[in-house]
């Protein structure tokens, strides 16, 4: 059972302040990561809910800055059933760590039918504004063998950070996914109303033969595009 003492006791740490930092630093270690993913199932192996929904309220939430509460399960399950399931494209907007949207996965999933799905029929764009949930998110999403971006900044004023882009290569049942990070390219600013980056720009790919190419135009993405 993952409690928040094995949660902590499984990313390697005393005090629960640090999970954000830690867990970041590991998701960009594809072998530490992995790793990381097959300690967790050991002790869960139900990826319908979000593990982290009580521990980052608890111990991560910033109520008084960012006015965060996250949204209740039976709320969760209303909203998927509205936007209707199946193949396709969603959005979650204030993703938090990700329980909306693991709520429509396994919708979709259900939808499709145990024997058609497959992860890329299926794509989930996250934004989420803070700092201490985005490696959570990310955890989630890659764990379950997403197809996703995560824009990470704010959604009203469309300047944001950086974007990941989440990749089941496989495009397997139960394979994890891959974690890149999308160029500041004028392409990838068109295609995600992007108006302003608040970051340098990170190089981190995973991905082989990614559909997302055509995103890392210019030349000065050239030697990106060139390991894709």
């Amino acid at each position: 059972m993952l409690t928040n003492v094995k949660i902590d006791e499984l990313f390697g740490i005393k005090e629960s302040y640090q999970a954000p930092d830690v867990l970041m630093k590991v998701l960009f270690n594809k072998e530490a990561r992995e790793e990381l993913f097959k300690k967790f199932l050991e002790h869960e192996v139900n990826l319908d809910n979000d593990w982290f929904h009580i521990y980052f309220e608890e111990e991560h939430s910033n109520k008084a800055k960012l006015n965060q509460d996250f949204t209740p399960m039976a709320v969760a399950s209303v909203l998927s059933q509205l936007a209707g399931n199946g193949p396709g494209m969603n959005l979650d907007v204030a993703a938090g760590s990700g329980g909306i949207t693991i709520k429509k996965w396994v919708d979709d999933k259900m939808a499709i039918g145990f024997f058609e799905y497959r992860p890329s029929l299926c794509f989930y764009q996250c934004e989420e504004l803070s700092d201490r949930a985005l490696p959570f998110l990310l955890f989630n999403l890659a764990i379950r063998g997403m197809n996703a971006a995560v824009l990470h900044g704010d959604t009203l004023t469309r300047k944001f950070k950086q974007v990941y882009f989440i990749q089941n290569d496989e495009d397997g049942y139960t394979t994890f996914s891959n974690i890149n990070i999308m160029p500041h390219s004028d392409a990838c600013m068109q295609y995600f109303d992007i108006r302003e980056w608040l970051e340098e720009p990170k190089r981190h790919i995973e991905s082989i033969g990614s559909e997302t190419r055509y995103l890392y135009q210019g030349p000065e993405e050239e030697e990106q595009l060139s390991l894709f």
